[in-house]
Order: C-alpha cells, then structure tokens, then sequence
C-alpha cells in the first residue's frame, strides 16, 4: 500500500475520534492526492495550533489566550456560570448561541470504576468564583449518562455550602444517554432555556 510515513500517517488519523481505519486510508488518501495544497497547509495549521492554544486558567476552554475571549468578554454575565464536561460542550452551547454567561469546563465526570474522582475534575476555579461570591446562579450542564448524574449530584452537594447561589440544570431536551456535543442547535436552546433548579 506504501511506505512507512503513509502507514503512520493512517495510523495517526485512525486514532482520531470517529475515524476507524478504513476512513483514515481514505482521508490519507485525499491528503496525499495534493500534498502540496491539501496535506502541508494542514500540517501547518496543526504546528501552530499546538504551539499558540493553551487551556484557559479560569474556565478550561481551549484558546491562544489566558484567560480566553469568553472570560474576557465585557458582554458577558460573569455571575452566571454554565458548568460543562468537555471543551465540545462549551463549543456546542456557543455555536447555538444560547448562553450569555460564562463557563467552568470539567473536563470529565466522576467515574469511580474509571478512576476518576472528584480531584481529577478542573473545579477549583469555580470554587474560587463562588469563594469571591461573583456569582449568582451556577447551571449544570452535564451529559444524562450515569456518570453525568452522579457528577451533578457531587456538585449540588458542594455547591450547596454557598448560600445565595442558585443551581439550575438542563431541563427537556437532554436525551438520557445523550451528550451535549452531538445534540442539534434547538435541542440545546430548549435544553439550557428549561432549566430548572437542581
């Protein structure tokens, strides 16, 4: 089929989420048909993407800079905190344009047959936002999965101990099983407009 650079290269995109093997041949395939005005602009725009984004040290969101335009939007409500698993949640909720507050990224949920507890959650900077008493409503928007529950059911826990703080989840909408990353624009804005408190 080729030498070892193609066979790395389709091994490398076949560990990309939703890429089995046969579609990294395919998409190795397309990149190697022009190299020159498929393949290298690509490999271009990965280096500098690896070398300009950085995690934001407030909320997790994934930007070039720290804190990140969301964070740093005076158009923002910073009192109003939308509290997501994974980076693609807070793009999801950004793409259908239906929250105006700011976020906290996880960047999980608690999975003790995983191994994954409370510490391993980015969730000290929400806790330093409640701590500066910033913030007036904390909503929940994690994934109907058992682990989403079992995280949500964490947080109110913790969340509880600050009074004055409202805590709401997303309400209709949120397919059991479901993750926010995959649901459509509606579905989302019904989801995050329904909340409920928690």
């Amino acid at each position: 089929m080729g030498g070892h650079e193609i066979e790395q290269l389709i091994r490398l995109l076949g560990r990309l989420p939703g890429f089995g093997p046969r579609s990294a041949r395919r998409i190795a395939l397309f990149l190697l048909r022009d190299p020159q005005a498929r393949l290298v602009p690509l490999a271009r725009a990965l280096e500098r993407a690896g070398a300009a984004v950085k995690t934001c040290s407030t909320c997790g969101n994934l930007d070039t800079v720290d804190p990140c335009h969301i964070c740093t939007d005076p158009l923002r409500d910073p009192s109003v905190v939308c509290v997501v698993e994974t980076v693609g949640d807070l793009w999801a909720l950004e793409r259908a344009g239906v929250h105006r507050g700011v976020y906290q990224v996880l960047g999980g949920t608690l999975s003790p047959l995983a191994g994954i507890g409370p510490e391993d959650l980015n969730i000290i900077p929400l806790l330093d936002r409640l701590e500066q008493g910033s913030v007036r409503e904390v909503i929940l928007a994690l994934g109907a999965t058992v682990e989403g529950a079992t995280t949500m059911h964490w947080l109110m826990d913790k969340l509880a101990l600050y009074g004055g703080v409202t805590v709401s989840r997303v309400a209709q909408g949120m397919p059991v099983g479901g993750a926010l990353d995959v649901l459509d624009d509606g579905t989302l804005a019904a989801a995050l407009g329904a909340r409920r408190p928690a």
